[in-house]
């Protein structure tokens, strides 16, 4: 049941960061909500990883933390 709980949450995110950049290429309007889409999907994921933690993902999602709220900053 535990791994499971941290499987949903990284898929949950996994979603978020899909949807957003989806949205992200087609509808600059909305910056400001897509980047806070890829901050909440990156944090999901960060959080899935510590049950099974990986460094490249890890990695890669801390920088997408600080790439979304760059993002969050520049367009606010």
């Amino acid at each position: 049941m535990y791994n499971f709980i941290f499987q949903t949450i990284g898929l949950i995110g996994s979603v978020f960061i899909i949807v957003a950049f989806y949205f992200i290429q087609n509808n600059k309007n909305k910056m400001f909500f897509y980047n806070k889409m890829n901050l909440i999907g990156a944090i999901l994921l960060l959080i899935s990883l510590i049950k099974e933690p990986n460094l490249g993902s890890i990695m890669i999602e801390i920088f997408w933390i600080i790439i979304s709220l760059y993002g969050i900053k520049k367009n606010n």
